[in-house]
């Protein structure tokens, strides 16, 4: 297979943007497919309302005059004849097209139509007349390529010899009258008929998701056979840990104690996902699982998303087990070279009990004496390379994943079918629900003298802005114009920061110690705060432009205030989408927040990189395709229960299975 370079018409600044797209190789080329088709037909432009879009065909009447607004923008007008209308026609920024378009020179011309002036704002000319209804793919474009380059890109890839492997045995490319993958990527880029297009994208998305819950059923029958850490633990010290605990657990946390308790114990390896709502209560459950496995002689390794969230879990984790005799470590990219040492040492000899960090605990330079657990959190998995450095090292621990998005149980079963599922439903004693309101941005005379009451009862309050700086193509707020709106209304009360993730590590976790230590009263952020520590001060947070996040995206949001006693509060600014946004004043529920979602927006939210495990899905999408994910579940387990090993695609799907448990 050519390499992208060798091919004629991409030159080194589109090979770059192409690497920027994660397009690496052809094969990444051609399976980078239209989000979209523009379905192009002429309008009849008798039966057209006024100021909708149209698509016409006809001659130049006119010789085009060119208009210089300024240095960077021009204005063609000219008169063109379609459908026996006279039609002016106006364009910005294709001035250099006037020399392509003599008098009687037939375009088609796509725009916004002016029925009582017969005038045409164009968007879009062409050059020849649109003959037939076309069926157009449009792709995501980013870094100041278009469509139509990455559309003449694939089309060159697709000339060569690409080579694609066939992924789907062939009962079941007979039994849905699939066409090849071939044929099925070529229409996906190049479509004629509508329904060839339907046929071909659903080709391609059972492919992807039929591997998926492939590789889902083999590591969960496998699983059944995994030989586990053989543990003794007596339950009753268990409970005895859980009495020391300075509050008492809820229900749904005893009952995932008991879960992991029954894990640890069976001769099978643990690999369980803990999900809840943020402030939940499940780092507790975590670090009594890791109690458990010290008390059988295993050290336990969590690994947190962030530094300073590593820092507040070993602070809390040093605190409650400070009778236990478990001996806790810290691990972090900005520790010393000598403090790092110390600890590779301790790990090595056995002196650290619980290691709490961030990825730096699966570096090379760590080695541990018997590493029995790992827990991390779902949201930066424990993947491939991970696993991997550890079997390396002779490490096979039973690992306990957590997750602060709750989702749909139908889901969850089939998405998390390599994992058991926990489930923490109910919030600690004590705390009270996060009050929640929207608002207007007509309103915020009103949101800034609740955001003064909660600066006076000197707690603290997160901003929250879509956007980091000011960009052309919308007007929703950003961090810095919040800042300097921010400054003017409390800035000789209270000290103000920002924080966003195009600031480097280093300043993105002095602004948030500054936070947690109260020296900073107001956190203006960007979503980047979702992950960010708990500061159970923080009693307030308004987010702006509310009705462009999801509603679970919103939920996670507000689970950064509610983590006291002290009663919060949550204003979504917004004058859209009100409606939907009322959800999140009816309830606190991350579970049923999460249904609504998943009905309103699609997985997006929802599952986050965890959707496709170590797989990326180029076309299907979970909610929308849940039919067909549903036929590839039955399939899978058919497959597994019946495969040939002398069928071609079989062998190739078994060898490529047995690669990925290998890893596990």
């Amino acid at each position: 297979m050519k390499q992208l370079e060798e091919l004629k018409g991409i030159g080194p600044k589109g090979l770059r943007i192409l690497n920027k797209l994660e397009i690496h190789n052809i094969k990444d080329l051609v399976e980078y497919y239209p989000f979209r088709y523009d379905i192009l037909k002429e309008t009849d432009l008798s039966h057209v309302e006024d100021m909708n879009k149209v698509i016409v065909s006809g001659v130049v009447e006119s010789i085009p005059s060119i208009f210089h607004i300024n240095r960077k923008l021009d204005k063609m007008d000219f008169k063109m004849n379609a459908q026996n209308h006279l039609l002016r026609v106006t364009i910005f920024n294709r001035g250099f097209l006037k020399s392509q378009m003599p008098i009687g020179k037939e375009i088609t011309v796509i725009g916004k139509y002016d029925q009582l002036h017969n005038h045409i704002v164009a968007s879009e000319l062409r050059m020849g007349r649109l003959m037939q209804e076309t069926i157009e793919p449009v792709y995501h474009t980013i870094y100041g390529i278009t469509s139509k380059q990455l559309s003449h890109y694939i089309t060159l890839a697709l000339k060569e010899q690409v080579n694609l492997e066939d992924y789907i045995p062939l009962p079941y490319q007979e039994k849905y009258h699939f066409f090849s993958k071939e044929k099925s990527i070529q229409i996906v880029h190049h479509p004629t008929i509508l329904s060839d297009l339907e046929v071909a994208k659903n080709r391609i998305k059972y492919e992807e998701l039929f591997l998926f819950m492939l590789k889902m059923n083999f590591l969960k029958n496998n699983k059944q056979n995994k030989i586990g850490l053989k543990r003794t633990i007596r339950f009753e010290k268990i409970e005895e840990f859980i009495k020391m605990l300075p509050y008492s657990l809820t229900i749904d946390q005893q009952e995932c104690v008991v879960s992991i308790y029954n894990d640890l114990i069976s001769p099978k390896r643990m690999n369980r996902l803990l999900q809840g709502d943020v402030g939940s209560g499940k780092t507790v459950v975590a670090l009594i699982a890791s109690y458990m496995n010290y008390l059988s002689g295993y050290q336990s390794a969590l690994m947190a998303p962030t530094e300073i969230l590593a820092e507040q879990h070993y602070q809390n984790a040093t605190m409650l087990c400070e009778k236990t005799g478990m001996r806790i470590g810290l691990l972090t990219g900005k520790m010393k070279a000598k403090e790092k040492k110390e600890v590779y040492n301790a790990l090595k000899e056995g002196k650290i009990d619980l290691i709490i960090g961030t990825h730096a605990l699966f570096t090379n330079a760590v080695e541990y004496a018997n590493l029995g657990l790992v827990i991390t959190d779902e949201q930066h998995r424990f993947g491939v390379n991970q696993r991997s450095s550890l079997k390396n090292k002779g490490i096979t621990p039973d690992i306990l994943y957590m997750s602060a998005t709750p989702i749909p149980r139908t889901y969850a079963l089939t998405l998390y079918g390599d994992m058991d599922i926990s489930s923490i439903k109910t919030v600690p004693n004590g705390r009270k629900p996060v009050i929640t309101t929207v608002a207007s941005s007509k309103q915020m005379t009103q949101v800034l003298e609740k955001m003064y009451e909660q600066l006076k009862e000197h707690h603290q309050i997160y901003v929250i802005a879509p956007l980091i700086e000011e960009s052309d193509k919308s007007d929703f707020e950003n961090v810095y114009q919040l800042e300097e709106k921010m400054q003017k209304a409390f800035g000789k009360v209270c000290q103000i920061g920002v924080l966003h993730g195009k600031m480097k590590p280093a300043e993105k976790e002095l602004v948030m110690d500054q936070f947690s230590k109260n020296e900073i009263q107001i956190l203006i952020s960007t979503t980047v705060v979702e992950v960010g520590v708990d500061v159970p001060n923080a009693t307030m947070m308004v987010i702006f432009d509310s009705y462009r996040f999801g509603l679970s995206a919103l939920h996670q949001l507000r689970g950064r205030v509610g983590r006291s006693d002290l009663q919060s509060y949550c204003v979504l600014i917004s004058d859209h989408e009100t409606e939907r946004l009322q959800i999140l004043t009816k309830t606190n529920d991350g579970f049923k927040i999460s249904e609504e979602d998943f009905l309103l927006r699609g997985s997006g939210d929802l599952f986050g990189e965890r959707q496709s495990g170590d797989m990326v899905f180029h076309m299907a999408n979970l909610k929308n395709d849940f039919s067909i994910l549903l036929k590839a579940k039955q399939d899978s387990e058919e497959f597994l229960r019946t495969y040939d090993e002398k069928d071609s695609i079989s062998k190739k799907l078994m060898i490529l299975l047995e690669t990925s448990m290998d890893l596990d």
